[in-house]
């Protein structure tokens, strides 16, 4: 899993770092309708999105809290402990920052740090397959049973139209494609750890796939599938994702924490609340009713220390 990473929010601009996070996650990835109008006056029209059949196009959603109640981290977090990866006492801790996350709806720098180091640490030394192998059992104990149907039915949306549909997460990117996959979508965009020999080193390529870095990563990704962006969607619940969506001509603000709500409202664009019964605001794709509920997320915080031996 390419970095049980956790991520420090970083700086809006691009480095060369977050050029290179995006680039290398971007290549992991390549590897591996009735519109809605605004009930409140004026009306307002929306065209048919996603466009059927236009190829060009594609999707990119965040997952924790966007795609999944939580973090996917933590639920990972909570199979290796059953797997005796660490002992109860970190599991404690881990499962207060879950508690925090879930609460605060926001991503504590010092939680996701401390997380990001535990996480290396802990799969330094151990098999690539091996995580991946764990993963999929861990999807299957844990995860399934998180997703957001109403964001579901929006990236099955994209895909009935023809078009693909990424995941794009500051997660580990083995873990991502294993929820891609689970949930039938095209793939995944990911932290990406260092292997060699298919074996972790405990060090990262470039940084945690966070803020500037998706930009980089789906800003790549789009070049190398020659998509046209302005014709892309990205969903996202968070602020940190607001260099991701500004790259697309069609964002989302999906579950928004209070700073991307005020930016979305600012800038005009569409935003689906599925906390509570209330809508945020209609978006111009039907919410499909039916669509099943399998699985996602990923992002939150989980303090891990070694496996004693």
């Amino acid at each position: 899993m390419a970095a049980l990473g956790w991520l420090t929010p970083r700086r809006r601009s691009a480095t060369a770092r977050s050029v290179l996070a995006g680039e290398a996650s971007a290549e992991a990835a390549r590897k591996s309708s009735l519109e809605a109008q605004e009930t409140a006056p004026p009306a307002r029209t929306e065209p048919e999105f996603p466009v059927i059949g236009d190829t060009r196009a594609a999707a990119f959603f965040d997952l924790d809290n966007t795609v999944m109640q939580g973090a996917a981290l933590f639920h990972f977090g909570r199979g290796l402990y059953k797997r005796k990866f660490f002992e109860t006492r970190d599991l404690a801790r881990f499962a207060w920052q879950q508690a925090w996350f879930r609460l605060a709806g926001v991503e504590d720098p010092e939680h996701m740090q401390d997380a990001r180091d535990s996480a290396l640490s802990i799969v330094k030394g151990h098999r690539v397959a091996e995580l991946e192998s764990i993963g999929e059992e861990i999807y299957d104990e844990y995860m399934a049973d998180r997703i957001w149907p109403g964001t579901r039915a929006l990236a099955q949306a994209h895909l009935d139209a023809g078009q693909k549909v990424w995941l794009v997460t500051a997660a580990p990117v083995e873990i991502a494609q294993v929820i891609a996959r689970r949930l039938g979508l095209t793939g995944a965009l990911g932290t990406v750890a260092e292997s060699v020999s298919g074996i972790y080193t405990g060090k990262l390529v470039g940084e945690p796939l966070h803020g500037p870095a998706k930009a980089e990563a789906v800003r790549a990704l789009a070049a190398a599938e020659g998509l046209d962006l302005s014709r892309c969607a990205a969903y996202s619940d968070s602020h940190n994702d607001i260099p991701m969506l500004s790259l697309v001509g069609h964002p989302y603000a999906i579950n928004p924490d209070a700073k991307l709500r005020k930016h979305a409202r600012e800038k005009d664009w569409r935003l689906r609340d599925y906390r509570t019964g209330r809508k945020a605001a209609k978006v111009g794709i039907p919410a499909a009713a039916g669509v099943g509920a399998v699985a996602g997320g990923t992002a939150a915080a989980i303090a891990l220390s070694r496996r004693r031996r």
